[in-house]
């Protein structure tokens, strides 16, 4: 067990000295070193994203010292090798095409998602989907929050998630993490991009500033990144992925869910899903955050 700085983290290693996972001190998210895979979108670019990192929740907050516990050491037991899915092949199984797959009640809760309604006074380029799909909406089913009560859903954004429902509907509903009906500090993950990256749970990673940062070595797989993408919000952060690690070119990749493309990406669709270079989104990144 090795001890790093930048944030303060446990890496874990087997016998011959190779990493197995990364825990980072007051996040959940574990990283562990898995069979390779590839995931890749065709329909909007080339670009392909092959990894090793599976990304899951542990049970509590890392601290640590927490290597000695019985918890973790069957929690690594269950996890290490593991092909059951990850956040990563969560996150997937909302893309353009992807197969619908419904509970044992007939609810679906994957499959090709939207990002939302078209909005009648939007156009191509500017507005034309409206936001404030919740996880939920894409369920079609009420969900009671413990800050705010129930929200039920409207049959007009069934199969919908704007960015930041994308996010809760993969790290929330489906990965376990508790979940906030508001932007209200408290133990889960708030409503909106700003609301996760201001007040929200988690560590940060790279914090939160007037242009993009210089430097992104901070950032790994399964991290949240935030985005100021519309002038019409200020400094309000507006925009949220998941970072996915390097691609087949060699740069930081992402997915998220978009207006332009109508749902999750990881592709190209109004803009390249890259953090680095000038694209919009590259030009657009503030901060990273470590649930």
């Amino acid at each position: 067990y090795d001890r790093l700085t930048g944030p303060d983290r446990t890496v874990v290693r087997d016998a011959s000295g190779a990493v197995l996972a990364t825990l980072t001190d007051g996040a959940r998210t574990a990283v562990l070193i898995g069979p390779g895979r590839t995931f890749a979108e065709p329909r909007t670019t080339k670009a392909t994203v092959a990894t090793d990192s599976w990304v899951r929740l542990l049970p509590r907050p890392w601290k640590r010292g927490q290597e000695h516990a019985k918890w973790f050491a069957d929690w690594l037991r269950t996890y290490r090798g593991s092909r059951a899915p990850d956040v990563f092949e969560i996150s997937m199984q909302y893309v353009r095409g992807a197969e619908p797959k419904k509970n044992a009640k007939g609810v679906r809760y994957a499959g090709d998602a939207s990002f939302g309604p078209l909005n009648p006074k939007g156009a191509h380029g500017r507005d034309l989907r409206l936001e404030q799909s919740d996880f939920y909406q894409y369920l079609g089913k009420p969900w009671t929050f413990p800050d705010t009560g129930t929200a039920a859903p409207q049959r007009a954004r069934y199969g919908a998630v704007d960015c930041s429902g994308y996010v809760r509907l993969v790290y929330g509903y489906r990965s376990g993490y508790p979940l906030l009906g508001s932007d209200r500090k408290g133990a889960g993950l708030p409503r909106t991009a700003n609301g996760m990256a201001t007040v929200g749970p988690g560590v940060t990673v790279i914090a939160n500033r007037r242009a993009r940062p210089a430097e992104l070595d901070a950032l790994q797989p399964g991290d949240l990144v935030f985005f100021d993408i519309d002038r019409r919000t200020g400094r309000r952060l507006d925009h949220s992925g998941i970072y996915l690690g390097l691609d087949t070119d060699g740069h930081p990749r992402f997915i998220s869910s978009r207006e332009e493309g109508d749902g999750p990406t990881l592709g190209d669709a109004g803009g390249d899903s890259r953090l680095d270079g000038p694209g919009y989104y590259g030009k657009g990144l503030r901060s990273a955050k470590r649930l």
